[in-house]
């Protein structure tokens, strides 16, 4: 039989996932954010139970090419744009939005030799100081667009840099306001973050300043929040916003050690137990995409009850603490049912972003980092 490691898709959770962030935007259409292999659900596989969205956003031609070969018509946005200018010539066979966020993309732009105009996206640096024309020379940008007959629209695109915490975005949609006043074109702002802290809410952008319910725009852009984690972990959980588990990474007992005080676990000898206890040994470790770095007491479900990660993960295998499972009586031996995170055959469900905070990191690198070597399926 293979190795017990398994991966589950929940198309089900998608889709609710994807309407709740469209319910707190309900005037804007909606991207479903498919960078990095879906956040390492699987392109293939999301695919069906995100359709519903009006666009398809991503980082590069290939997954824009596998997006079109499952017989998407609709919208599909590069959110870095092109990165060499033969590029252009694919946007223009696929029929791809891109976005344009330096002068070299425009440069290329207006050599570009071509029979159907683009569609471009044209960004803002309103403060992350990643992508994105300045705002002193971001109407300048525009108009050089606005020029080229190798454009038919332009839109107005930034990217917030604090959604997820205190500072919030009001600095920034104030930037973004300034720059784009007068300025043609549909507008996309928000992503989880912002889309779910404050979609629906009227946003002041300064003191004295009227509310503006301008944040939430034509388009807005469901990343993480479409795969059931919250964007602003730990203040708001997923339950907190609505959202449910996409993806379950799950295994089981492979054998179990009794210890007696003293004893240590794995490698470096990091847990001793400090009086009989039980450890149970899981077929997962670092090659399979759980982080090395996750600490004693790592949350983990064990037969759908709670209970943590001691020792040292290693490349094959973690061990996990049976002493609490044994206090309250629950049976559990090789081959009872192990959830890393997600939803247990119970209905148990612990959330990524709580393992990613015990491992001193975020939800979106534990999804991408899911290894090749474990199976997926999606569940009914």
């Amino acid at each position: 039989m293979p190795r017990p490691i398994l991966a589950t898709v929940h198309p089900d959770a998608l889709r609710h996932n994807l309407q709740r962030t469209r319910d707190s935007a309900p005037d804007a259409r909606v991207w479903a954010v498919v960078k990095a292999n879906a956040y390492g659900h699987g392109i293939e596989r999301t695919f069906d139970a995100l359709r519903s969205a009006d666009g398809f956003a991503l980082l590069d031609l290939a997954e824009a090419e596998r997006i079109r070969a499952l017989d998407w018509r609709g919208p599909v946005l590069l959110l870095e744009g092109v990165f060499e200018p033969r590029d252009l010539e694919l946007c223009s066979r696929l029929h791809l939005w891109h976005t344009v966020h330096c002068s070299e993309q425009i440069d290329w732009l207006a050599a570009h030799k071509t029979q159907l105009p683009h569609r471009v996206f044209l960004k803002l640096n309103s403060g992350m100081n990643r992508l994105g024309f300045a705002p002193t020379a971001f109407r300048a940008a525009w108009a050089r667009l606005n020029a080229l007959p190798q454009v038919e629209e332009i839109s107005l695109m930034t990217h917030f840099s604090d959604a997820d915490g205190p500072r919030g975005i009001a600095h920034q949609v104030a930037a973004f306001e300034a720059a784009t006043a007068d300025l043609p074109g549909e507008r996309t702002l928000c992503n989880s973050a912002a889309l779910l802290r404050f979609g629906r809410q009227p946003l002041r952008v300064g003191p004295g300043a009227p509310a503006t319910e301008t944040l939430s725009a034509d388009w807005v852009r469901s990343g993480i929040a479409t795969y059931g984690s919250a964007p602003d972990h730990p203040r708001r959980t997923a339950a907190d916003w609505g959202l449910q588990p996409a993806m379950t990474l799950s295994s089981r007992l492979i054998a179990v050690q009794q210890l007696q005080a003293g004893d240590t676990v794995g490698y470096g000898s990091t847990f001793a137990a400090q009086g009989p206890q039980r450890i149970g040994v899981v077929a997962c470790g670092y090659a399979d995409g759980y982080p090395r770095h996750a600490p004693t007491g790592t949350p983990v479900l064990v037969a759908g009850e709670r209970t943590r990660v001691v020792g040292r993960v290693s490349m094959d295998m973690i061990t996990v603490d049976l002493a609490p499972l044994d206090a309250l009586g629950v049976a559990c031996g090789v081959g009872s049912e192990v959830v890393l995170w997600g939803v247990s055959a119970s209905g148990a469900v612990l959330p990524v972003d709580e393992v990613a905070a015990a491992a001193g990191t975020i939800s979106y690198e534990l999804l991408c980092a899911v290894a090749p070597r474990v199976p997926f399926q999606s569940s009914p």
